[in-house]
């Protein structure tokens, strides 16, 4: 190399290190380099891409473009594939090479775009940063159809101080990004942790955190057996709630977070999200997990332009997800104990009542009885007035026996089905029991069950005509399964008898829990009340149980 050459080159460089150095702005730092460097070098055109995992790249500086290129907003650069961008994507692509032919000026001739200014061929030259792939560098002039070694040594000299500021503005950025973000995040979480609705929480919050972190889409996915049903949906500015449901293996990075703590994150965006993510290019998903670490749902963010999120969005967007699980199982861990508290409660109350009221209206009842037979026979106005006061306390006695019960009844500790066989004798009715397997019951839907049965009984009681009752549970993997079935008159049509059989509470308490209830009656058939609760449901499992055996 000549001296004048080496001279040129050192120039060129050192003009290269000064623009870089004259902004921190990504697109305005490699625009300002792109055009010193056409300058210095006398060239006429030159464009510069950044890429990422194909088929995505994004033109940041374009200048002196043919109108044949820069036709529709420059629309001919930021579409289609060529040979430059596939080889940087195979790997192939390792230094500054010439084109000799152009794709995308060969489909400006073939498909008369308009005028190429004479432009044929061009150079391209991978931007690096140790070895890291950041992008292609492009420069050309009219009638240049190949660049010496010299020249394409200086490109590729220049090309790794572009690609080396380039690294170290991405870092600058990402830093800026994170400490923003993480910022944003400590409001994001107290407003999670305020949130008064918890069970409607995701929902209520996504609009909100959407707009906090720039993006575009934000979608609340929970899991229902194979399939994922679409909660809640933050687009162009909007919350819906689609509640439309998807296979739950054919969602790409949202169906990879179902199945993996650390989410997924990439931009091969499933078909189907384009449904209700029409401009969506690149997909981050976080896994929500219900009690137990069992993944219950996916969290995901949908961004337009790829460019624009990073592994920062990713560990946000997890950290949101972790706080959005950890609030609505604390709340549910609350509901359980305020549970908890009302059933301690209420024993409290019952003990109460058995020892002061009971007793009193026992010893009320007694001492009447005693003192009518007393009295003369002549003082029958006082006698029928202490008989009045007899009967009065007796039934009074009866309703609080009654009251006792419903808020816990004595015998429950020894089993359901000795509890509600007990309940059924004080209502006069024959009742059988059959136990099958002997395990723990939750707190919720052992008073689910008793509450439950207690209607079950009453319903016979009231309206079945019959004095015989069956009463069934059994316990199987995880499963718990309550019959009660009289042979009594039955109905025929339930919506009739729904209020008078209390089937509407029936349903309200297996419907909290998760459960499920069937009612089968026929005319002069008797009824059967069948009831099923899983053991490891969202909302039965609990650490403080009882057994079930009768």
């Amino acid at each position: 190399m000549t001296g004048d050459l080496r001279e040129r080159e050192r120039f060129t460089l050192k003009t290269i290190a000064e623009t870089l150095n004259q902004s921190s702005e990504l697109k305005p730092m490699l625009q300002s380099v792109l055009e010193k460097l056409l300058e210095v070098t006398g060239l006429a055109t030159g464009w510069i891409y950044l890429v990422k995992e194909k088929p995505h790249y994004f033109p940041v500086a374009l200048h002196h473009l043919p109108p044949a290129l820069s036709r529709e907003n420059q629309k001919p650069m930021c579409e289609g594939g060529c040979w430059c961008l596939e080889r940087f994507w195979d790997g192939r692509l390792k230094q500054a090479v010439n084109i000799i032919e152009c794709k995308r000026l060969e489909d400006a001739v073939q498909y008369n775009w308009g005028d190429t200014r004479g432009i044929t061929h061009h150079a391209t030259v991978p931007l690096t940063a140790g070895a890291e792939r950041i992008g292609l560098l492009n420069v050309a002039s009219p009638g240049k159809e190949l660049f010496s070694e010299d020249e394409l040594a200086l490109l590729q000299s220049v090309a790794y101080q572009i690609g080396t500021a380039v690294k170290k503005t991405w870092l600058f950025q990402a830093q800026q990004k994170r400490a923003e973000h993480y910022s944003k995040l400590d409001e994001v979480t107290r407003m999670i942790w305020q949130a008064r609705d918890v069970e409607k929480l995701p929902e209520e919050v996504m609009g909100r955190i959407g707009y906090f972190f720039g993006w575009p889409y934000l979608s609340c996915w929970i899991k229902s057996g194979d399939q994922l049903q679409l909660r809640s949906l933050f687009a162009d500015g909007k919350l819906t709630a689609p509640g439309v449901s998807a296979p739950a293996d054919r969602l790409g990075e949202i169906s990879a977070a179902l199945s993996d703590h650390r989410g997924a994150f990439g931009g091969r965006v499933a078909r189907l999200l384009r449904h209700w993510m029409p401009e969506c290019a690149v997909v981050g998903a976080a896994s929500l997990y219900t009690e137990k670490k069992k993944i219950g749902g996916v969290l995901a963010f949908g961004h337009t332009r790829a460019e624009d999120v990073d592994e920062t969005d990713f560990q946000i967007l997890k950290a949101v997800a972790y706080h959005l699980s950890l609030a609505v199982e604390s709340a549910r861990v609350d509901e359980r104990r305020q549970q908890i508290r009302v059933s301690e409660e209420r024993n409290r109350l019952a003990r109460d009542l058995h020892d002061s009221v009971n007793q009193k209206l026992f010893s009320l009842s007694l001492t009447a009885r005693g003192l009518g037979e007393v009295l003369p026979e002549e003082e029958g106005l006082i006698r029928d007035s202490l008989l009045d006061i007899q009967t009065l306390s007796q039934d009074a006695l009866r309703e609080m026996h009654s009251l006792i019960w419903q808020l816990r009844p004595s015998g429950l500790e020894e089993g359901l089905v000795t509890a509600l066989k007990n309940y059924g004798k004080d209502l006069e009715l024959d009742v059988s029991e059959e136990v099958k397997g002997v395990g723990n019951l939750p707190p919720g839907v052992e008073e689910a069950l008793w509450r439950i049965g207690q209607e079950a009984l009453n319903n016979v009681s009231k309206h079945a005509r019959t004095r015989r009752v069956t009463i069934s549970l059994e316990l199987k993997e995880q499963v718990v399964r309550m019959e009660v079935i009289d042979d009594g008159c039955g109905f025929a049509d339930r919506k009739t008898n729904r209020r008078s059989l209390g089937i509407t509470g029936m349903m309200e308490r297996v419907e909290l829990l998760g459960g499920s209830l069937e009612l089968a009656s026929r005319p002069g058939k008797g009824t059967a009340v069948r009831v099923f609760f899983s053991m490891d449901g969202r909302r039965s499992g609990d650490a403080d149980s009882r057994s079930v055996s009768g």
